[in-house]
This record gives structure tokens, C-alpha cells and sequence, in this order.
């Protein structure tokens, strides 16, 4: 299987509008994120996109993907879902409506922003999906089994996700130890990192990562959702202890 990143900054994307700091304008391309989404490619070669903010079209046309046989969805925050309208010329080209797997808040949610895609008579060009609720409890699509793992992000439940052992983690600031036991084991873990200091109300910080890379003890720990205040990729990522790395937008891990 494969994972590549199609986005790896938090919900402002790096660059910020307005700012001028040494992030915000380095020509390094890996210091440019746009909002944090992966695409998972199974051993079927079937495509699983993880999350649809509002840079899904210039993502896909970017890293040159042209197909999603299922999504699944972290939590309704706006840089997570809100570029599922985009999926439109996928639905067109196939003809069939693009299954999203979700929590069944999350579901609601997505019903609510996108009541057009839900209308018993559709206008001509609206997209389709197909919602099933899922709950914390592995699933099996696309002859893919997938792990839940339900993390906080400030009060409300999110889900990452585990397959074989890879697991996805986005906008978390607590994982519980029953939760941890699924994160142990692995040859990938990816998780959130804001910035490197300053406590955040809803997301890990650098301090919180490495500690849980010395609890968890996976072969490598990526750093996704990544701000402009952690620094620049060539000078941070040296800095990190063996085994951990900033991923960055394009960076594909085979698993």
C-alpha cells in the first residue's frame, strides 16, 4: 500500500496571507502546505482520500490524481470537508455517487453544508455521495480492513485511521490509553504538530509528539498539520530525534 500526502499544513496552509515571516517566503517547496488530506492507494489499487478541505482540486491536479473510490472523513471542520464539491467531475466521470465514511455527527454536518448534494430532485451538476456512519470499530472496504482511532480536538471526538500498520492522526490534542494500545506496534505513525511551543487548546505540540513517539515506539513517526510557526523544513527536520520527520506536500511512504 501507499500513502502520499496531499497536503500537510493546518487551516490557514502555509503560506499565510499577510505574513512575511522566513516560512511564509522561502523558496523551498516543502515549506509550501496546503491543507492536511492524504490519499492512500491500496494493494487493489483502489484510491481511500482522507479528508476534502478547500484545496482538494489543486491537490489532485497537482500530485496528479484522478480518482477517489472512497473518501473518509476526520471531523466536519471546514479545512477538512469543504472541498467536497469539488469531487464533481469524479462523480460525472464514473456516473456513481463517491461513498464517504464518517461518524454520524460528522455526517450531519456534511448534510447540512452540502443539502444540495442530499435533495430528493438534484439540479443538473450537483454532486452525490453516499454516507455510511461509522462507528470506533474496524471496518472492511475496498478489500481494505481500517481502524478507527478515536483521538479530542479541544472537546469533540475525531477519528484517525489505521490500516495494516500505518495509522493517520489529524487535529488531535489527546489520544486516551485505550486508544493508544491501537498505535502500538506500528512501522508508521502520523501525527499532528501545530508548532514547536505555546500549548494549544486543540492540537499537539513538538514536546507532545516526541513524547509520544518515546511512548508508542513506532519504526518512524511523521509530522503532519504543520504551521508556519514550527520553522523551516530543512532546519527543523535535522532536529528531530532518529525516526521522526516533517513530511511535507508529495511525500509518498510505501507500507
Amino acid at each position: 500500500m501507499k500513502l502520499k500526502f496531499l497536503g500537510t499544513g493546518t487551516s490557514q496552509g502555509v503560506p499565510v496571507i499577510g505574513c512575511s515571516c522566513e516560512v511564509c517566503t522561502s523558496s523551498n517547496p516543502k515549506d509550501s502546505r496546503l491543507r492536511s488530506s492524504v490519499m492512500v492507494t491500496t494493494d487493489e489499487d483502489k484510491k481511500i482520500l482522507i479528508d476534502c478541505g478547500p484545496d482538494f482540486r489543486q491537490q489532485m491536479l497537482t500530485h496528479k490524481e484522478d480518482r477517489v473510490d472512497i473518501a473518509l472523513l476526520t471531523h466536519e471542520h471546514n479545512d477538512h470537508v469543504i472541498g467536497l464539491d469539488d469531487m464533481r467531475p469524479l462523480i460525472f466521470k464514473t456516473g456513481k455517487d463517491i461513498p464517504l465514511y464518517c461518524s454520524s455527527r460528522v455526517a450531519d454536518e456534511v448534510k447540512n453544508r452540502f443539502p444540495y448534494a442530499f435533495a430528493d430532485e438534484k439540479y443538473p451538476g450537483a454532486p452525490a455521495f453516499e454516507l455510511h456512519e461509522i462507528e470506533n470499530n474496524p471496518f472492511t472496504v475496498v478489500d481494505t480492513e481500517i481502524t478507527p482511532i478515536e483521538v479530542i480536538h479541544f472537546k469533540i471526538p475525531v477519528f484517525g485511521y489505521k490500516f495494516k500498520k500505518l495509522a493517520y492522526i489529524t487535529d488531535a490534542g489527546f489520544i486516551s490509553e485505550a486508544e493508544k494500545d491501537k498505535l502500538k506496534g506500528l512501522d508508521v505513525l502520523i501525527l499532528n504538530c501545530i508548532r514547536k511551543s505555546d500549548p494549544h487548546p486543540a492540537h499537539f505540540i513538538l514536546p507532545d509528539v516526541i513524547k509520544l513517539f518515546e511512548e508508542l515506539k513506532p519504526e518512524k513517526l511523521f509530522l503532519t498539520h504543520i504551521s508556519h510557526h514550527l520553522g523551516l523544513h530543512n532546519v527543523e527536520d535535522k532536529l528531530l530525534p532518529s525516526g521522526m520527520h516533517l513530511a511535507y506536500d508529495g511525500l509518498e511512504i510505501i507500507f
